[in-house]
């Protein structure tokens, strides 16, 4: 059977947080696209035999010392290349261009204005002026030999360039995020007219390679899953079910962090949509127990990635031994983290399932999903025939309330927290408004504030209520939730709530701030 990853385009990770938006972009065309290090093997990229390259964007000057660099072989392999924001700088230092700081940074909305003559093939049939994300503070002052401008912005006097006989292009914004509006269209320009890709990668495709990956994977051996109930973990069961039947057994851990009721709810929909055996641990004491005291919260994700670790190790020596590990990573997981395999990334904050990690874990890995986004793994979810409302649950942090529980966990602060979450997400679901938002949640402060309840004096902790919008979440917009919905929530948690006397909301983008607060 013929790899359908086969064909697609190869990007080179030069550490930019939006690295796999490109993936993702290019993979909403039908196209397979993968992310490698800027200095990965050729012959690895190679083996999937791509049509063209994308060199991402990343955090570090073209002209630093210890700056990542062009790996020669990009250049002789004839390839159809397009640089974005780092790599249209790497691509003009190269190859005998200029690059210097900017004296006017560019960072967020701008209007490009494209030179309609000149770009027709990376810019065919769109309109002279397009609104693009900048996120740069050098820019490009010369371009190579042979390559002309493509456009301009305010700040950017070479906003793209490109040099037709070697189908060579850059472009100082980022078409990947959505804030480009017609993002898209430049990469499936490049993607499909330039680099002629043929388009046949599909959730379909998806599952085909990803059952027979875990196959060659695990072979006959064992393998335990960790149960979380989001659709993520749902997902990696059944493409476990598909490819290793009876030889999977799902673990469900308890660890006293999760939401009002959720505990009995992952259950029960686990055995109403799937056949493998389940074993359910209440290890919520040794959770509490660990993290007593623990305020920050890097400690807070470590501790618990660790301990699920070796609560999984345990259950899979007492149930007959087991040699692999299956999770439901996802890549903004990997993204955040910078993730073994993005080695030029910045953490951002580590995720307990793969950050986390301790690194003398006694199982493998198997993660089907780790290169796939939210939206990728919902529609091979529904391919899978699991039902809409598990697939499209909000997303629920692998660390569960004690990030949401800002400064230290305790059993009463985890009420507190569970009770004023509960509130908020049934308000919404009451307006209908739960399926409009993303993700949505109440967070616990680690402040208190005075506040006047009864005609008394109070001195009680305070509610942070949070709801995004977002396609991909790497990046999101906050809701913009009616006032009276608010309102609702907002006097109904103070009054319903002991030890509580003020709620907030959050109004802050991703980015710059994440959908977290911890």
């Amino acid at each position: 059977m013929a790899d359908n990853r086969h064909g697609g385009i190869a990007i080179l990770d030069y550490g930019s947080q939006y690295t796999q938006l490109i993936a993702r972009r290019i993979r909403e065309q039908n196209v397979y696209a993968a992310p490698y290090p800027w200095d990965a093997d050729e012959d690895a990229i190679f083996e999937l035999e791509p049509q063209g390259i994308v060199l991402s964007g990343g955090p570090n000057s073209v002209y630093d010392d210890r700056a990542p660099t062009l790996p020669n072989w990009v250049l002789h392999s004839g390839l159809p290349v397009l640089g974005v924001c780092y790599g249209m700088q790497l691509l003009t230092h190269t190859l005998g261009g200029e690059v210097h700081p900017a004296t006017d940074r560019e960072y967020g909305n701008a209007t490009f204005h494209q030179f309609e003559e000149l770009g027709a093939s990376l810019f065919t049939g769109l309109p002279p002026d397009l609104d693009v994300w900048m996120s740069h503070g050098d820019r490009i002052e010369k371009a190579p030999a042979g390559f002309i401008s493509l456009g301009e912005s305010d700040n950017s006097p070479l906003a793209a360039i490109g040099h037709a006989d070697l189908q060579i292009y850059g472009v100082q914004f980022h078409p990947e995020v959505t804030h480009t509006r017609y993002g898209t269209d430049i990469l499936r320009n490049f993607v499909l007219h330039i680099c002629h890709c043929e388009p046949h990668w599909t959730a379909e495709a998806f599952i085909e390679q990803a059952v027979r990956d875990i196959q060659e994977q695990v072979g006959r051996r064992r393998v335990i899953l960790g149960l979380s109930g989001g659709v993520d973990s749902m997902v990696t069961a059944k493409l476990l079910n598909e490819a290793v039947g009876d030889q999977l057994t799902a673990i469900f851990i308890d660890n006293g962090l999760m939401r009002h009721n959720e505990p009995e709810n992952v259950v029960r929909t686990f055995h109403k949509h799937n056949q493998a055996e389940l074993i359910t641990v209440d290890a919520s004491d040794r959770f509490l127990k660990a993290l007593a005291n623990v305020t920050e919260p890097e400690r807070k994700r470590k501790i618990i990635g660790e301990l699920f670790v070796r609560v999984f190790e345990e259950t899979a020596a007492e149930t007959g031994g087991a040699e692999f590990l299956a999770q439901g990573t996802i890549y903004p997981d990997v993204i955040e983290s910078a993730g073994k395999e993005r080695p030029a990334a910045h953490v951002i904050k580590t995720h307990h399932n793969v950050g986390g990690l301790p690194e003398d874990m006694a199982l493998e890995l198997v993660e089907p999903l780790r290169y796939l986004f939210k939206d990728e793994v919902r529609r091979v979810g529904l391919q899978l025939g699991l039902p809409e409302s598990q697939v499209w649950r909000q997303p629920f942090p692998g660390p569960g309330l004690a990030i949401r529980c800002l400064g230290e966990v305790t059993p009463e602060r985890l009420e507190r927290l569970r009770k004023a979450d509960y509130i908020f997400r049934q308000v919404l679901e009451q307006h209908e408004l739960l399926r409009e938002t993303a993700q949505c949640y109440a967070g616990l402060l680690s402040v208190r504030t005075v506040g006047v309840q009864g005609d008394q004096r109070t001195y009680a902790e305070a509610v942070v209520l949070r709801a995004v919008v977002t396609e991909d979440f790497m990046t999101a917009e906050w809701a913009r939730l009616p006032y009276e919905v608010l309102a609702e929530a907002s006097s109904k948690i103070v009054n319903q709530v002991a030890g509580v006397n003020r709620v907030v909301y959050d109004i802050t983008t991703k980015p710059p701030a994440t959908i977290e607060w911890e």
